[in-house]
């Protein structure tokens, strides 16, 4: 099975059309475009009931104590953990493709709904919901694909890991508002294939891929 994308090159840094966040100078970040990044696959095992995709960021600080401080810089040995962007499930086994844009394409302050998605799919919880929790401003239920925004003052490049699944079930036996976790636990022992891409992230001025 292979998977592909027009919206980035596996290795390689992702556009701010498809972040949640962008640099913005002495503010640091600003709201980008956070539409979903285009993919497609090909070679699905024979006997594929059904698809999903789980985009997830291994190199979230476990720590928030120098997250997004002035002058100081979060400290590549701080342990690592994992941050769930985007789960998307009951992808029907006829589709190959989804577009740049067709699960999300801007910002919903306060959440976005679901888990009923676009072409009787369904979405789960994104880590937004735990990160924004006691917000006023952004606080709420994020269903569904927010891209993008490490912390601005990390000091290495985030890793977006976007990851099909061929599964041998038409619908995972997931219910409400399930999360990242609650998916790869019901998809155990229905994989038949995966893939993965991996695109790059990073607002840290020191670390801003070039623009030649």
């Amino acid at each position: 099975m292979k998977l592909t994308s027009t919206s980035f090159v596996d290795q390689l840094f992702m556009s701010e059309r498809n972040a949640f966040g962008k640099a913005d100078g002495p503010a640091h970040v600003a709201l980008a475009g956070n539409a979903n990044p285009h993919l497609a696959w090909s070679e699905a095992p024979k006997g594929t009931q059904s698809f999903a995709v789980i985009c997830h960021d291994p190199d979230v600080p476990s720590k928030p104590d120098d997250v997004n401080q002035e002058d100081r810089e979060i400290p590549a040995d701080l342990p690592r953990v994992d941050f769930f962007h985007w789960v998307l499930i009951d992808i029907a086994p006829g589709v190959a493709e989804i577009a740049e844009g067709a699960y999300s394409n801007g910002i919903t302050p306060r959440g976005k709904g679901g888990p009923v998605a676009p072409n009787d799919t369904r979405q789960g919880l994104n880590d937004f919901t735990g990160w924004f929790a006691g917000d006023r401003d952004m606080q709420g239920d994020y269903f569904g694909y927010d891209g993008p925004c490490p912390p601005w003052n990390d000091s290495i490049v985030h890793r977006y890991i976007f990851t099909l699944y061929a599964l041998d079930i038409a619908e995972l036996p997931v219910e409400g508002a399930f999360t990242g976790a609650d998916v790869l636990k019901a998809m155990q022992g229905h994989i038949l294939a995966q893939c993965s891409m991996t695109g790059l992230y990073t607002l840290n001025p020191r670390l801003l891929p070039s623009a030649d």
